[in-house]
């Protein structure tokens, strides 16, 4: 491959959904920078063309450059030294060359020395980098920390940081302790106040990816005596003040060019970000909504390289006289892989226009107030992308390590082989469904749209929208589908039992987003039949047996099964 971006148009696609007029047009605050920064944009279809432009180049830097240098970087991994992390060589040639590409800072304004891009796009460039390179995607897409330095964070400290993120400079969050995984409430590091007001932490974080970076946003308990979410601040600390050494690099199953470091603070240098006690409640918040969508991004990318890599090596193998995509054992794989595909980017970056456009309207309420419609269109927008997010991080994580492992099944033998790629796309992906919430959380996040209804308007407003002749069949199912999983949420309420509510969430979770997806693809298919016809299909039919099999689970349910499900040790 020598683009991933030219040589996958389903990404231009999205790039010219009806949505874009509304996220340019916010982001563009009406093409004003463009009486002052020559690059910016003057109009609509000149800014969908700079976008493009970008896309093309990371395309081309993603599959020349940080593809050939992948096997490299897996195999050598960062090193320890004296305390510092030090990256694979091959992952320094990837720095250099995406700084060299101006692929930094691409969310931040023009005035910091930012392309600023709206999230959809950036979540298109997440994807390439992670069809090249899972692992180095996790050190180039954390330059999206800075969103969060951008809303919380005041003047001085968007002056003095911003820049230098726009300039290459590498960023970590640090939120885990090896007691508080995904209970971040536990987070114990230390934040304490020097007589003059300089804040300083001491602790240990572990499981920080690149956490040897230049700037480093950091969740610490600055409220003596507490013990909840309440007592914690978010911190900025710059690599420059020193106190932070790295006391061990993990061993990990896959992304290995991803450094995922424990730290020691000892008595570092820090400075607040926003207001004390709002660090997780608030902060950390937006922070990981941020991520979670980039986690998709990153399943997306890698859910695209193993239909690439399997349907490359399918085409190739011949067995009985035949190629094996000739045979329907291999292309109902090839099918499906597909088919989630393409449904799951459809989702991931339906899911970052709604961020787009409520995050814009936010941005433009801290510079003037907002109209009537425009405070409605912005709560809209946030409610949406509130509840499609846990969906799209869940989703696709899943479908990426169901497509990594289909891609092995495909080349059979050979895909058990250290020097097929397929491997590597196995081992990388398996880590997706759990940093940044586990597909579990993303159920517990989820599951009170579910319940209050908020799924159901949103699917119900989605079938209003029009499908093409062909495609009525398949709306068709989808609508029987939506009875069937209303029945199966009104069944799970009457069942009036916590535990048991707790248990059947995730089958309501996969119906809701199997539902949601079934639409979207319609939707493309609808308007490129040449691109997502076949993926519309074999989809809404995957969607219709599961959907059918979970609704048959729920339906003969009884809360007295429970006991059939705890664990001996459960029931102790």
């Amino acid at each position: 491959m020598n683009n991933y971006y030219t040589e996958c148009p389903e990404i231009g696609f999205h790039l010219n959904h009806p949505l874009m007029k509304r996220v340019v047009e916010l982001r563009e605050r009406n093409f004003a920078d463009a009486a002052t920064y020559p690059d910016a944009p003057v109009n609509h279809d000149d800014a969908i063309e700079n976008y493009r432009r970008v896309l093309e180049i990371a395309g081309e830097v993603a599959a020349t450059i940080i593809e050939p240098n992948s096997e490299s970087v897996d195999q050598e991994g960062p090193h320890l030294v004296d305390g510092r992390m030090v990256y694979a060589s091959k992952t320094l040639e990837n720095l250099d060359a995406t700084r060299k590409a101006g692929l930094h800072g691409v969310s931040m304004p023009r005035c910091y020395g930012g392309l600023n891009l709206p999230n959809v796009v950036f979540s298109m460039l997440s994807e390439m980098i992670s069809s090249a390179d899972a692992g180095f995607q996790n050190i180039w897409s954390l330059q999206s920390c800075i969103d969060t330095l951008y809303e919380f964070g005041n003047d001085d400290q968007r002056e003095r940081f911003i820049p230098r993120v726009c300039a290459g400079e590498s960023m970590s969050m640090d939120l885990t302790e090896p007691d508080a995984g995904s209970d971040l409430q536990r987070v114990m590091l230390k934040a304490t106040q020097d007589a003059d007001g300089t804040w300083r932490l001491n602790g240990v974080k572990r499981f920080i990816t690149n956490g040897d970076s230049d700037i480093h946003l950091v969740l610490a308990r600055s409220e003596e005596g507490t013990t909840d979410g309440r007592g914690l601040s978010m911190f900025i600390y710059d690599k420059r003040d020193g106190g932070v050494d790295v006391r061990h690099i993990e061993n990990k199953l896959g992304i290995h060019g991803s450094p995922t470091c424990e730290l020691v603070y000892k008595n570092a240098r820090a400075e607040l970000c926003g207001n004390t006690r709002f660090g997780l409640i608030k902060y950390v918040m937006a922070l990981m909504n941020g991520a979670r969508l980039g986690i998709a991004a990153q399943s997306v990318g890698v859910e695209q390289e193993a239909y690439n890599q399997a349907l490359a090596y399918a085409k190739e193998r011949v067995q009985f006289g035949k190629a094996i995509i000739t045979f329907p054992a291999v292309y109902d794989m090839l099918s499906r892989m597909k088919a989630k595909l393409d449904a799951g980017r459809s989702l991931l970056y339906q899911t970052a226009r709604y961020v787009d456009i409520y995050k814009a309207l936010e941005d433009i309420a801290r510079e003037r107030p907002l109209t009537p419609e425009e405070r409605q269109e912005m709560k809209r927008y946030q409610r949406m992308a509130d509840a499609l997010t846990p969906l799209a991080k869940g989703m696709n994580s899943e479908y990426a390590n169901q497509n990594a492992y289909d891609a092995i099944s495909v080349h059979g033998g050979s895909g058990f082989i250290m020097e097929y790629k397929c491997q590597r796309l196995f081992r990388d992906a398996r880590i997706f469904s759990i940093y940044e919430g586990t597909t579990q959380l993303q159920v517990v996040a989820a599951i009170r749209y579910v319940t209050n209804g908020t799924y159901l308007n949103i699917i119900k407003e989605m079938l209003q929208a029009e499908v093409g002749e062909d495609y009525k069949p398949l709306k068709d199912c989808v609508q029987a589908m939506v009875g069937s999983y209303e029945a199966a949420i009104t069944r799970v309420k009457e069942l009036a039992d916590n535990e048991a509510h707790d248990l059947l969430a995730r089958r309501l979770y996969d119906m809701t987003a199997e539902i949601i997806m079934s639409l979207l693809i319609l939707d493309d298919a609808t308007q490129a039949p040449d691109l997502f016809a076949k993926s519309a299909c074999v989809y809404v039919h995957m969607a219709q047996a599961n959907v059918a099999g979970h609704c048959a689970f729920i339906d003969s349910f009884k809360v007295e099964n429970l006991n059939a499900y705890r664990t001996a040790k459960a029931q102790d």
